[in-house]
């Protein structure tokens, strides 16, 4: 009789060990579900905040104009004339410190570009001291800029100001004239500096 209650007793001890390891395996397990649901919802609330701190506030018109002019000199160093002409307007005017006329739209400035850019490698264009106005649908910016590159084999270096003109069309800002110079005593180039085709330490192709 009194094996028999000490067996009952240790199997009473073991069911409730067993009963407490249970109980401890499905608290555990509840408490790994509802950190696993604390820790989903976290990131997804993080996820909302992180996708709303990205959010791409529209740039305003100066803004614009600045992001422009930095595609349209990296696309000009790259000869990618597709991105090139989406910043000038096609009756665009373009004017070089070189005693020669106004080259008038952007067929004719292509074929001088392209004439020009064969005969560059290693090009680079960087800009500074950049100042932007815009007034509506009119802008205009100043910027100086410093060039060099190799033509025809021999590496050339100057230095000078551009000033453009913009219009916003279909909602987009492009140059409708262009004006470059060179400072003073700058132009290291041997090429003739009268003739825009044979400039080409100038920036724009001219």
């Amino acid at each position: 009789m009194k094996k028999k209650f000490a067996l009952d007793a240790v199997r009473g001890r073991l069911l409730r060990i067993v009963m407490l390891l249970l109980a401890g395996a499905f608290l555990l397990a509840n408490i790994s579900s509802m950190a696993a649901q604390k820790d989903k919802k976290k990131k997804k609330d993080d996820g909302k905040s992180t996708g709303s701190s990205k959010a791409v506030l529209p740039m305003g018109d100066e803004q614009q104009i600045d992001y422009m002019l930095s595609e349209m000199l990296g696309a000009w160093q790259l000869g990618d004339i597709e991105k090139l002409h989406s910043k000038y307007a096609d009756d665009v005017s373009m004017v070089n410190g070189s005693w020669a006329p106004p080259v008038l739209g952007w067929t004719n400035y292509l074929a001088i570009y392209q004439q020009l850019h064969t005969r560059l490698q290693h090009v680079r264009m960087d800009r500074f001291n950049t100042y932007i106005k815009a007034n509506g649908n009119i802008g205009w910016a100043c910027y100086q800029w410093d060039f060099s590159a190799t033509v025809d084999g021999q590496p050339v270096q100057s230095q000078g100001h551009t000033t453009v003109v913009l219009e916003k069309r279909n909602n987009q800002w492009v140059i409708v004239h262009n004006h470059t110079s060179l400072v003073p005593g700058a132009q290291p180039s041997p090429a003739n500096p009268t003739t825009p085709q044979q400039t080409p330490a100038k920036p724009n192709g001219l």
